[in-house]
């Protein structure tokens, strides 16, 4: 009986030494598995942003270059802008498996899902939103240069958060009213760049009007950035893959159908063949030029859902601005307008702004204090 005690003693005893070796390893490789997500991360942040970054840009050039040679439907302008979302689907399905099980275990809130009535709506209302605010891109790309037009865009980040400090309880540091005050005065510099050179192929009234419609563009894209952070925090209560993917398919498709009927009912379409015949760089030029702006625009859009997946709705915004100075840049070599005293201290202004709202973000996004549970499931990626 003795000698049995004994046997069961050393076979525990040499089980826990197995589990303390065992323990021992896998402590030793943790460090090296907590640099590997760090590094695949980040990684994943860079193709992000980059998709942000290029689509983007090549979206806005390619946008401008059909109504520098040739194109004058403000319709079609906005259509290429919304259309190509089936590009995405692909990707949805695919990508969807790969965060259903990451969400499953990770979801902060349990509730019952909203009505079919109620997502309708919700759709229905940021589709027509999207289908103005596109609109109002498109009259103003028309009308001003495109380096005028990119600089004017930087102030949606003023907007998101004037729209958001009513809707989502923003809070305006002092680094947001920097910001606010600088993106500003970026824009109003601009309204003096009425009597340049760029300018001198549209009239006074046609400049206003382009001028207006950009920020008025601006302040819907925030407005439309604040009631989706606000549907999904206060309706549909979670920020998963599929969740993210539909709002961006189904407004989508909403402002499609708006956008199509809107091209019918001016008539806009009648002239269509004629512009595509009398297009400058030919007919095949010309069904390329929309055909790849349209993907351009999904590329983005590609980049915009996942960097909210992988960081935050913010963040994204943020991208998004820092890539509206490469365009007066690129629009100096590609369609030879002039970068005046006027222009260049705008876009000093407008990265200034870019600069303190993002250090605002960092410095919300490395605070101890967690307060929203969906922003914490929004950076579980995150190194931290």
């Amino acid at each position: 009986m003795g000698e049995a005690q004994e046997v069961q003693l050393c076979i525990r005893a040499q089980e826990a030494n197995e589990a303390n070796s065992q323990g021992h390893t896998n402590d030793s490789n943790q460090p090296t598995s907590r640099q590997t997500r760090k590094l695949t991360f980040w990684i994943r942040i860079g193709v992000y942003g980059f998709f942000v970054l290029s689509g983007q840009t090549v979206a806005t050039l390619l946008g401008r270059l059909y109504y520098e040679k040739g194109g004058k439907s403000k319709w079609m302008g906005t259509l290429v802008q919304l259309v190509g979302f089936p590009v995405l689907l692909p990707y949805y399905f695919i990508s969807a498996k790969r965060y259903k099980t990451k969400t499953n275990d990770n979801t902060t809130i349990q509730s019952k899902p909203p009505s079919f009535l109620v997502l309708a709506s919700i759709y229905l209302v940021l589709g027509l939103i999207i289908a103005a605010d596109c609109y109002l891109y498109s009259v103003g790309l028309l009308y001003l240069p495109v380096s005028t037009y990119s600089l004017i865009c930087a102030s949606q980040l003023a907007f998101n958060a004037f729209f958001s400090f009513f809707l989502n309880s923003q809070k305006f540091t002092p680094y947001i009213i920097n910001s606010l005050v600088l993106l500003t005065t970026s824009s109003l510099l601009l309204v003096f760049q009425s009597d340049s050179e760029d300018t001198s192929q549209v009239s006074k009234g046609k400049y206003a009007i382009g001028f207006v419609c950009t920020i008025g563009a601006s302040a819907g894209y925030g407005l439309v950035l604040s009631l989706t952070q606000f549907f999904m925090n206060r309706v549909l209560k979670k920020q998963t893959f599929s969740v993210i993917m539909d709002v961006i398919v189904f407004q989508s498709l909403v402002a499609s159908l708006a956008t199509l009927v809107g091209l019918f009912a001016s008539s806009e379409w009648a002239s269509l063949g004629k512009e595509m015949n009398e297009y400058e760089l030919g007919k095949v030029s010309y069904v390329m030029n929309l055909t790849w702006t349209a993907i351009s625009w999904q590329v983005f859009s590609i980049g915009v859902v996942g960097l909210i997946l992988e960081v935050s709705s913010l963040f994204s915004n943020v991208i998004s601005v820092l890539g509206l100075p490469l365009v007066p840049v690129l629009a100096v070599f590609f369609f030879h307008e002039k970068m005046d005293g006027i222009k260049a201290m705008a876009m000093v202004l407008a990265i200034w702004g870019f600069i303190s709202y993002a250090y605002q973000n960092y410095l919300d996004t490395y605070s101890p204090k967690k307060e929203n549970p969906i922003r914490n499931s929004e950076s579980r990626a995150s190194p931290q």
